[in-house]
């Protein structure tokens, strides 16, 4: 698990996916002016550098963000999450116009969340936890980043004391164990903090425990959950390789199956890459 590097996927479709339902969280959130925590279980560098050798061998930025960075026809959805590339792309020297840096989520949250707020990120592969602290060192007790277990870290902070916050859990699920871990987080997390919203990324590859997430996701409770997935090919001949992500949340703003509904369809003709794209949104809201 250790030799995986987001730094090869940055800006990809599973990103934008990602990133475009978090960013919709984050402003859902701070439409009520008493504070939330946003808790990042695996929340690697902070950003990256789409010129960088990990991002330049891969290109994979091509074909997520870099088809949406001068479109003139986003929806609203996707028009909040490209001002927040824009934003940290301009902060790091990219300018306005040149795409160069690409946010993480915890740069994402740390633009959005506001000074009440507080942001606790986690991430264990040892690199990418030192350069997480150093960008945002000096910035307690608004955010804290810390190289530590995620999960284990996630469970202990709840409840928020202000009784609002949410988690993305997004581990690389390089190790097939992750798919049960993330279960049991999520157990640990629901029995402390039943209220929270939760929000798990998963990739679409052709293995068996990929497969049955959404399900034993379902599973955790009956109601009050999205399912999102995006793919954007067909699955590769050698069973190699991701073809598409999904994304699930327990307790879910009101507002986002209408994001979603609007934002999907305009992704799978974007950013599909053959006549197999497609997208699936279910929900269950009270």
């Amino acid at each position: 698990m250790f030799s995986y590097r987001h730094a090869f996927h940055a800006g990809n479709h599973t990103d934008v996916l990602k990133h475009t339902v978090l960013a919709h969280l984050l402003r859902y959130f701070a439409q009520k002016d008493k504070a939330f925590w946003y808790i990042d279980t695996q929340a690697g560098p902070g950003g990256y550098d789409l010129r960088g050798d990990f991002a330049r061998k891969s290109g994979e930025a091509l074909t997520g963000i870099a088809r949406l960075w001068e479109s003139k026809d986003l929806p609203e959805g996707l028009e909040h999450y490209r001002q927040q590339v824009r934003a940290f792309n301009a902060a790091h020297g990219g300018g306005e116009a040149a795409l160069r840096f690409y946010p993480g989520s915890p740069s994402i949250a740390a633009q959005m969340l506001r000074r009440q707020d507080r942001l606790r990120f986690f991430e264990l592969h040892s690199t990418d936890s030192r350069e997480l602290i150093r960008a945002f060192a000096g910035q307690a007790p608004r955010v804290i980043a810390k190289a530590a277990d995620g999960f284990a870290g996630m469970i202990a902070l709840l409840p928020p004391t202000s009784r609002r916050g949410m988690a993305l859990i997004d581990p690389s699920y390089e190790d097939k164990g992750d798919y049960g871990r993330v279960i049991a987080a999520l157990k640990g997390a629901l029995e402390r903090f039943a209220t929270g919203t939760f929000m798990v990324w998963y990739p679409q590859v052709q293995r068996r425990e990929a497969q049955q997430l959404p399900e034993r996701l379902k599973r955790l409770q009956a109601k009050d959950w999205l399912h999102a997935t995006l793919t954007v090919k067909a699955p590769a001949r050698d069973g190699l390789g991701l073809h598409g992500s999904g994304i699930f949340i327990l307790n879910p703003p009101w507002t986002l199956p209408r994001m979603l509904a609007e934002v999907l369809p305009w992704l799978k003709n974007v950013l599909g890459q053959d006549d197999n794209a497609s997208f699936t949104l279910e929900e269950t809201l009270r």
